[in-house]
């Protein structure tokens, strides 16, 4: 029985060995034997970038003000010195009417300022007359009073009633000649006040420009009656449509996915191709309101135009930065994945070791994403197929270079000024 037993446990230990010789074998011929069956993985590294999205737009240039030039009186064209295409300056005479009957009125007024002055003149003359009457009247009275007050019964009773009657007499003509004066005064006031309105109404058949622009319109020529624009009538022709053209409006349409971006003060980079000029511009207004049928919101630049190099009408392409994030922690968006309502990563340690992590992720890109919180420069994630790796699994890495930045440019419409002559050359030939 002991001599069957130990012939049982030689033939195991002789089994050992031969199984331990074949593995070998095995190996030593197939070396990468062991490493198929550790799954290899395609990742990125976190790295340190910029992400911005930017915001193409077309726009078209209007003039800061556009005024239609309308006279305050009615009259007949008498001259006009402009037409389209001049440059004005405010306050110059564009055009000189003539209304005969206001030069009538005109010197009827000054002959009445001038009857209203000989009036007050002789209110003031005649005031200084009672008050030298009462100034002799009373000093008698006062005279005679003193007299009869020394003397008792030198003076008549009556004679001295007569002179305290006349002293009172004369105090109330001098107040009436001073109320006289006054009234003349004030009817002089009158005169000239309307004077002055005929006067103005005069100065008004000199039509003359109310701010510094372009001419972009000529309505009314020598001899034609020009009805005045002091009221709402719409067809009062003007006689000029005058254009501040020196400061121009950049008027571009804000989609309204991006108008939570839009603030005053930001940049804009201005491409007019009609005259190969770029600049760079703010934003000072825009209208605070979508369109609801375009669903764009009116947005603006002011550009200065002096030289009238840029035309109203002209249209310029010009881009905006919606968004940016720099120097931030970047990854590819693929390395992303949802579980629930957080967005994970699946990472490796220093050991090759999948680790699931959760992430904040800031301002996303077509290529990369900005990581908040969990991830920081240097480490490795896996790059799509995530689904194939377990927590804790081992895997070989394969690193990819990627990108650290990345720009997004949306387009609202752009003016391929080159496109559209190749195809108007193209439609001549």
């Amino acid at each position: 029985m002991r001599k069957r037993t130990s012939l049982i446990v030689a033939a195991g230990i002789t089994f050992l060995v031969l199984a331990g010789i074949v593995a070998y074998i095995v190996i030593k011929q197939h070396p990468n034997a062991r490493a198929a069956e550790v799954p290899s993985a395609k990742v990125a590294l976190a790295v340190k970038g910029d992400i911005a999205h930017t915001l193409s737009l077309a726009g078209q240039f209007q003039p800061y003000q556009v005024v239609d030039v309308h006279p305050k009186v009615t009259g007949f064209m008498v001259k006009i010195n402009v037409d389209i295409g001049d440059k004005v300056r405010k306050g110059q005479t564009l055009a000189i009417l003539e209304v005969p009957e206001l030069n009538a009125q005109l010197k009827g007024t000054v002959f009445e300022v001038q009857r209203a002055k000989d009036d007050l003149l002789r209110a003031q003359h005649e005031i200084k007359r009672a008050e030298a009457v009462h100034s002799a009247l009373h000093a008698d009275y006062e005279r005679l009073l003193k007299t009869s007050k020394a003397q008792p019964g030198l003076i008549a009773q009556q004679e001295l009633d007569d002179a305290e009657s006349k002293d009172l007499s004369s105090e109330s003509q001098v107040d009436a000649t001073k109320a006289a004066a006054a009234a003349a005064e004030q009817h002089t006031e009158v005169a000239h006040t309307d004077n002055d309105r005929v006067q103005a109404l005069k100065n008004y058949t000199n039509v003359v420009a109310p701010l510094d622009g372009v001419i972009v319109w000529r309505y009314a020529d020598t001899g034609a009656l020009i009805q005045s624009g002091t009221n709402s009538n719409e067809q009062d022709i003007p006689i000029v449509r005058l254009s501040q053209s020196g400061l121009l409006r950049l008027r571009m349409p804000i989609p309204e996915n991006d108008v939570q971006f839009v603030h005053i003060g930001d940049p804009m980079q201005v491409r007019v191709d009609a005259i190969g000029r770029s600049f760079t511009g703010k934003i000072v207004r825009f209208t605070r309101d979508v369109n609801f049928e375009t669903r764009t919101m009116e947005t603006e630049i002011d550009v200065e135009n002096q030289d009238l190099s840029i035309s109203p009408g002209m249209y310029a392409n010009t881009q905006m930065q919606l968004a940016r994030a720099s120097n931030v922690t970047t990854i590819p968006v693929e390395a992303l994945v949802l579980k629930g309502d957080r967005e994970s990563v699946y990472s490796l340690d220093a050991s090759n070791r999948v680790r699931i992590r959760n992430v904040e992720v800031g301002l996303r890109g077509s290529k990369l994403a900005e990581i908040k919180n969990g991830l920081v420069p240097g480490d490795r994630v896996i790059l799509g197929g995530q689904e194939n790796y377990t927590e804790g699994e081992l895997v070989s890495p394969i690193l990819t270079q990627t990108p650290a930045s990345d720009v997004v440019r949306e387009s609202g419409g752009v003016i391929d000024m080159k496109a559209e002559a190749d195809e108007n050359s193209g439609g001549a030939k």
